[in-house]
C-alpha cells in the first residue's frame, strides 16, 4: 500500500531553462517504466516535473504530451486507473509509459509516439525492467540506440534527458544483477556521448545523491513522495545545467 501524498505544495523548484521554440509552445513527453506511470492512488513523478515546468513556463506556454493518461491498477493489473491521488485538476496526465515495459518495448514505438504527439523534449525513465527481466546490459543498450534513432526519424531536432537505471532492492542481494546494472549504466553514458548532437542533443541526468531505496521508495523500488521530487528535481537540475543559455540556432534556451 503506498503512503500518503502530500498536497500540491512543492517546497523546492529547480526551474528548468526556458527551451523555446519559434513555431508553438514546447511539448514534453515522459517515458518510462512503473516508477514513471505509477500506481493508483500516487502523484508520480510526472506531476513533480510538471510543476517544475510551470514555475518556469507559466500556465498554457508548455504542453506535456503522449498517447496514454493512466496510472497502473495493481488490483486488475492493467493500466486503468485515473485516481491520481490530490493532484491539481490541471495537471496533464498525458505519457508514454507502462508498467512491465522497457527500452525493449518503447524503441518500436517511439518514433510514432514521437510524430502523433509532436514531441519535442523526451524524459526519459528506463531500463530496470530490461535488465530484471528481458534483456542483459550490451542488448539494452543496443534497445537504446534503437530509440534514439526512432525518435529522431520522427522529430530530427528532438531533446533528450535519460535517467541512469538506479538499482533497487534486488541488487542489494543478487550481485550478477547489480553488476548487470552497473555495466548498463557505463554503457549509457557511452551511448548519450555517441549519439549527442547539435540539432537533437541528448542530456544523461544524475542519479540524486541522497536518493535512498529505503527511504524514497515504498518498495525497494517505486518512489514515494520524497522519491518522486528527487527524479523530477534531477531532470529539472540537469536541464539547467546542460542547457543554459544558448543561441536560438540550438533550440534556444533562456
Amino acid at each position: 500500500m503506498p503512503p500518503s501524498l502530500p498536497g500540491r505544495a512543492q517546497r523546492h523548484t529547480l526551474h528548468p531553462p526556458l527551451i523555446r521554440n519559434d513555431e508553438r509552445m514546447l511539448r514534453f513527453t515522459f517515458v518510462g517504466d512503473s516508477m514513471t506511470i505509477g500506481s493508483a492512488g500516487e502523484l508520480t513523478w510526472r506531476y513533480r516535473m510538471w510543476q517544475h515546468l510551470r514555475a518556469a513556463y507559466g500556465d498554457g506556454a508548455f504542453e506535456v504530451a503522449g498517447p496514454r493518461e493512466t496510472l497502473h491498477d495493481k488490483t486488475a493489473n492493467a493500466p486503468v486507473s485515473h485516481d491520481y491521488a490530490d493532484a491539481d485538476p490541471a495537471f496533464p496526465r498525458n505519457h508514454l509509459a507502462g508498467w512491465g515495459e522497457g527500452w525493449l518495448h518503447m524503441a518500436p514505438v517511439i518514433e510514432e509516439a514521437v510524430a502523433l504527439a509532436r514531441t519535442d523534449v523526451l524524459l526519459i525513465s528506463l531500463g530496470l525492467i530490461d535488465l530484471g527481466f528481458y534483456t542483459n546490459a550490451e542488448q539494452t543498450a543496443q534497445n537504446v540506440r534503437r530509440f534514439v534513432a526512432g525518435a529522431r526519424a520522427a522529430n530530427p531536432r528532438v531533446r533528450m534527458v535519460l535517467l541512469p537505471v538506479i538499482p533497487n532492492v534486488r541488487a542489494e542481494t543478487d550481485a550478477p544483477f547489480a553488476a548487470e546494472v552497473a555495466h548498463f549504466n557505463t554503457l549509457l553514458a557511452k551511448a548519450v556521448a555517441d549519439l549527442d548532437s547539435g540539432p537533437s542533443p541528448l542530456l544523461l541526468a544524475s542519479v540524486p545523491e541522497s536518493y535512498d531505496i529505503h527511504q524514497d521508495t515504498y518498495d525497494g523500488t517505486h518512489p514515494n513522495a520524497s522519491g518522486e521530487r528527487k527524479l523530477a528535481d534531477t531532470f529539472a537540475l540537469a536541464m539547467r545545467q546542460a542547457w543554459g543559455p544558448v543561441g536560438a540556432s540550438h533550440g534556444g534556451l533562456a
